[in-house]
């Protein structure tokens, strides 16, 4: 008597799901969820054949963006533009649920405070056979079961006294619990409850005022780093178990934070930052909007990434959509304090504020709560970037000492600090650094500044973290990268990307302890977790 619902938490990049011989679904982007409603296409008790074509091609077409060659074997090969191993298929949960005939079809949380209460926006859309004949009810339930606030209809506001509230490093959650009841019918019918869901939600605030990042209006310095979903073995594929570890990891080094670069992470990834008090940084999956990076890598003159046959036409249509996609799916995490619209793009190039300015527009749209960032490339500078003040928190990429001045960390300091003073200087907006690493070696030992020794990669951190001390208008810094992890072969990556911390199967180099020491000296700048 139920829906039945195909829910797949995603496929890269595209897919086409049949049930039997059916076409039930189609969809394009490969790091969001989507589902297909199989009522009365199957039967209770019955099997059905489940296929599933998956199509992992890259065009100027897609989010990331790359381009499909036929080589003179005939042989189509894919290439692609950001610097990380371009897995596809299914490697996220796929689960055939159900629902009742009328549903709860969608709930966004807003919260905010009022002194010691906490204030929560809510909005419940129904859907279904029966939904101009419910009432909706919701309830607010603390972690203990007990019921702390309440009202009726499908929007309003609760407020909860003595509010415990959610926090970096002290997490607490709340249940929204929301009920559909019947209002017509016959008596026997009338005050049923015909579905009910359960969303968690945590009481905060996130704020930029000044050269401030605040949450529940307290200053926040994010100390953390940017990752990838990519292990031994799975690939980009969910697991659980190194989910848990990393996180583990990721509090051992006082880190309070990370950005999923360069795509949104598993749904399961924030749902255990929602309770482990860790603060997201959610990235769409624009990585490789900049023609210019590919041309400084080859020595080939890059054409304009935003001119119409590049990146400047339909692709914007698409990434609008991945950004919908993204809101709509993690608008609830209090853990997401912020936006990125994406990775290195060619902010310094004509036509990025006209490829920009309507996406921001839109986020601050679907989301007025949370403030939007993008990490700026190393072409991108004070003087030529051409979108940074339609953001709230300019996010820098920088790899003087490895990229420029390399082994020469005295003149890597003085370019650093300069670059990043200027920033600050431009814009009066907060600074933090999303991306600086070098490449290590684990087991290569050096008494020299001998780059890709793990020696080098602690003092060339250090270097950085200097720089950042200095500089009034600094509000957070993000390791690149938290592990090593896959690339596309080619002769500056071997066996990958070895910029992380950890290795791939997550052993520490001395990097790690070199963090641990800084970040856990910081403890009245930027909470984090206890140790266990």
């Amino acid at each position: 008597g139920g829906r039945v619902v195909l829910r797949f938490g995603s496929v890269t990049h595209a897919a086409q799901v049949y049930v039997d011989d059916r076409l039930v679904a189609e969809h394009t982007g490969g790091y969001t969820p989507f589902e297909a409603d199989l009522t009365g296409m199957v039967d209770p008790g019955a099997e059905f054949r489940l296929t599933v074509g998956v199509d992992n091609r890259l065009s100027k077409e897609t989010i990331p963006p790359g381009t499909v060659s036929t080589g003179p074997d005939g042989r189509e090969r894919q290439s692609y533009l950001h610097d990380f191993y371009n897995y596809a298929g299914i490697a996220r949960p796929v689960r055939l649920c159900s629902t009742p005939r009328t549903f709860v079809q969608d709930v966004t949380v807003v919260t905010g405070r009022d002194g010691a209460a906490g204030i929560v926006e809510y909005r419940v859309e129904t859907a279904g056979e029966a939904a101009d004949g419910i009432a909706v009810r919701v309830r607010a339930v603390d972690e203990a079961g007990r019921t702390v606030a309440q009202a009726h209809g499908p929007e309003g506001v609760l407020r909860i006294e003595d509010v415990i509230l959610w926090q970096p490093g002290a997490a607490y959650l709340y249940d929204l619990v929301v009920e559909l009841e019947l209002v017509a019918g016959d008596e026997t019918a009338a005050g049923e409850v015909v579905d009910s869901y359960t969303q968690p939600f945590g009481v905060r605030t996130v704020e930029v005022r000044g050269t401030d990042f605040l949450i529940n209006g307290e200053p926040f310095y994010f100390t953390g780093f940017g990752k990838h979903e990519d292990t031994p073995v799975r690939g980009k594929g969910h697991d659980d178990a190194y989910l848990v570890h990393d996180f583990q990891l990721m509090e051992w080094t006082g880190a309070n934070s990370f950005r999923t670069s360069h795509y949104p992470y598993a749904e399961e990834v924030l749902d255990f930052a929602d309770r482990r008090g860790i603060v997201v940084i959610d990235e769409t999956a624009a990585v490789g909007l900049n023609l210019g990076v590919m041309g400084g890598l080859t020595g080939v003159p890059p054409t304009p990434t935003f001119a119409p046959e590049n990146f400047g036409g339909i692709t914007a249509d698409v990434h609008a959509q991945h950004l919908r996609e993204l809101i709509e799916r993690d608008k609830n995490h209090p853990s997401v304090v912020m936006w990125s619209l994406a990775n290195e793009p060619a902010s310094n190039e004509d036509g990025a504020r006209e490829y920009f300015k309507p996406l921001v527009e839109l986020a601050r749209k679907l989301d007025p709560t949370r403030p939007l960032t993008y990490s700026a490339v190393m072409f991108a500078t004070p003087q030529n970037d051409l979108i940074g003040d339609l953001f709230d928190v300019l996010s820098i990429n920088r790899y003087y000492g490895w990229y420029l001045f390399t082994g020469d960390l005295a003149t890597a300091e003085q370019a650093l600090e300069q670059d990043l003073r200027g920033w600050a200087a431009r814009f009066g907006k907060p600074v933090m650094m999303s991306e600086y690493g070098a490449d290590t070696q684990p087991g290569l030992h050096s008494v020299w500044d001998t780059p890709w020794s793990e020696e080098y990669q602690s003092d060339y951190l250090a270097m950085y973290h200097r720089v950042f001390d200095r500089i009034p208008e600094f509000i957070g810094e993000h390791v690149w990268n938290f592990a090593d992890f896959q690339t596309s072969a080619g002769i500056h990556r071997v066996d990958g990307n070895k910029k992380g911390v950890f290795t791939r199967d997550r052993r520490p180099k001395t990097a790690a302890f070199s963090l641990r020491r800084r970040w856990r000296g910081l403890e009245g700048r930027n909470p984090g977790p206890t140790d266990d």
